[in-house]
């Protein structure tokens, strides 16, 4: 098992290369870093050619991505456009931990994804453990009670669920819990930020504040792993080796949990191994209508000023979680599947 883990970390050194390279260039080719400096002002063509070379933009692209990937202290830096270096490059690339600074915010990016990664963790890890109980809840029983009226309703209402636009259902969940609630003079929840300024940030503001994102968030996501988990239940008891259980006079208790569940959750263990790492990128339509200051409204931010270092340094925190869970991943599978084995 551990020899099958390190090759797998020497095999996503240049994968994560490759993905780094792909991203930089379809980045780069979004717009113009420099067309949101000025604000609402067009920036003069003089300020606009001396941050061009303050920011490496002057250079090839093939030269910009080995700036980001490998530093520029090897460099001599002309700032004023006089042909005379001014000063060595300071910047050591991503690959000796320097993340690069914020065009926008003139600050290091990896400082402004440790402020906002926490925000997002909290909302999304307490969504996904929502999302599990619940489905699982669902799915088993829909799957144990297979045709009644509560698995045709359920099923209905999953189908509705899985369909509606997640910008929608947030709009009308703060329509309904917010503001008619309100106006029915009813406890409401509130709609933005992380807690009142009035407050300050107290665990139980955080809470409150939680309750409509995580639950847009979970709704469409319940829909479906629901469905996941009934399917593979179905699957799983109509098995030979279940209903030899069922002859031995084994406990439905016992039945259910040692065998049909455990079997049945591998299609589980691969979808949520493949949500999770999306979780350190937020949910950027969630947190952009919720105002909640996370990752996703961090990279929707980031987007709309095309600020290349803080997409850079998003998407490649996803891409580095996407390979490390696709290890556990793999690795959880033998915890399920005893078949299953790395050699």
């Amino acid at each position: 098992m551990t020899r099958y883990i390190i090759r797998r970390l020497f095999q996503a050194i240049p994968l994560l290369l490759i993905i780094s390279a792909i991203l930089f260039l379809l980045i780069n080719a979004m717009g113009d870093p420099l067309a949101s400096f000025g604000g609402r002002r067009r920036i003069r063509s003089e300020d606009r050619a001396r941050l061009t070379r303050q920011l490496g933009l002057d250079k090839p692209l093939p030269m910009q991505y080995l700036i980001w990937l490998v530093g520029n202290d090897w460099m001599e830096i002309d700032i004023d456009g006089d042909g005379v270096p001014d000063e060595k490059g300071t910047r050591q690339g991503i690959l000796r931990g320097d993340w690069g600074n914020s065009f926008m915010e003139k600050r290091p990016v990896s400082k402004i994804i440790a402020e906002r990664l926490p925000n997002t963790l909290i909302l999304m890890l307490t969504s996904e453990v929502v999302i599990l109980v619940f489905s699982l809840l669902i799915g088993i029983y829909s799957a144990l009670r297979q045709y009644s009226l509560l698995d045709h309703t359920v099923t209905a209402l999953s189908f509705i669920g899985y369909s509606m636009p997640i910008f929608w259902l947030a709009l009308m969940m703060m329509f309904i819990f917010a503001v008619h609630f309100k106006r029915w003079g009813l406890p409401y929840f509130p709609t933005v930020g992380m807690y009142d300024l009035s407050v300050g940030e107290t665990i139980s503001q955080v809470i409150w504040h939680m309750v409509l994102p995580v639950a847009t968030m979970s709704i469409m996501s319940i829909a479906g792993y629901s469905r996941y988990i009934r399917g593979s239940m179905l699957e799983v008891i109509s098995q030979d080796y279940i209903r030899t259980a069922q002859a031995k006079g084994l406990s439905e208790r016992m039945i259910l949990l040692g065998h049909v569940l455990k079997n049945a959750a591998l299609p589980l263990v691969t979808i949520v191994g493949m949500d999770l790492p999306i979780l350190l990128g937020g949910a950027v339509v969630t947190e952009s209508i919720f105002a909640w200051p996370g990752m996703g409204r961090l990279f929707w931010d980031a987007a709309k000023d095309t600020d290349i270092p803080i997409l850079m340094g998003v998407l490649m925190l996803i891409s580095f979680a996407v390979v490390i869970f696709q290890i556990i991943t793999d690795i959880t599978y033998t915890f399920f599947d005893p078949r299953i084995r790395y050699e």
